[in-house]
């Protein structure tokens, strides 16, 4: 199980998986809520290293992104489920609308995006690959997205 851990934690901890000669992979999402494209992304996502960080957006950086009406799963929870799954080591929550501060004080060995994003567009790819890292994209499991759920339980709801 791994553990939701500060910012400050988690540099501390990456100093020590450094020196350790640790591969680190990091991803970041809302991760509203999850489900089985979710947990396919982040099992592919770990086994590209030894460590996986996910960075989860506050619930504020949610709302800004996604609208008033999003998280649906509140921060803790989001960040606490995922932590649980055998995959994620840990867990770090950020409240700017990109992880690109977060990924600046980490320094991960592996970036790693759906294959919704471009490599060259997505965000930390120059400290990644400055620092002699890798920037990767991994395909979704078609028909999965929190998106796609809400969507269906508004319409189960007559909404």
């Amino acid at each position: 199980m791994g553990s939701v851990v500060d910012r400050a934690q988690l540099v501390k901890i990456r100093g020590t998986l450094k020196r350790e000669g640790r591969r680190v992979v990091f991803t970041n999402g809302c991760f509203d809520i999850l489900h089985l494209g979710h947990v396919d992304y982040l099992t592919k996502a770990r086994a590209l290293g030894d460590t996986l960080v996910v960075g989860v957006n506050t619930d504020a950086s949610v709302q800004r992104l996604k609208g008033p009406s999003r998280p649906v799963v509140v921060e803790s929870d989001r960040a606490s489920v995922l932590a649980a799954l055998s995959a994620v080591d840990y867990v770090c929550l950020f409240d700017e609308e990109t992880p690109a501060e977060l990924i600046r004080a980490l320094v991960p060995d592996v970036l790693v995006k759906g294959s919704d994003w471009k490599v060259d567009d997505v965000v930390g790819k120059d400290v990644v690959e400055a620092a002699g890292g890798k920037v990767l994209t991994i395909p979704f499991l078609p028909n999965h997205s929190t998106s796609s759920i809400i969507e269906k339980i508004l319409r189960s709801s007559g909404r």
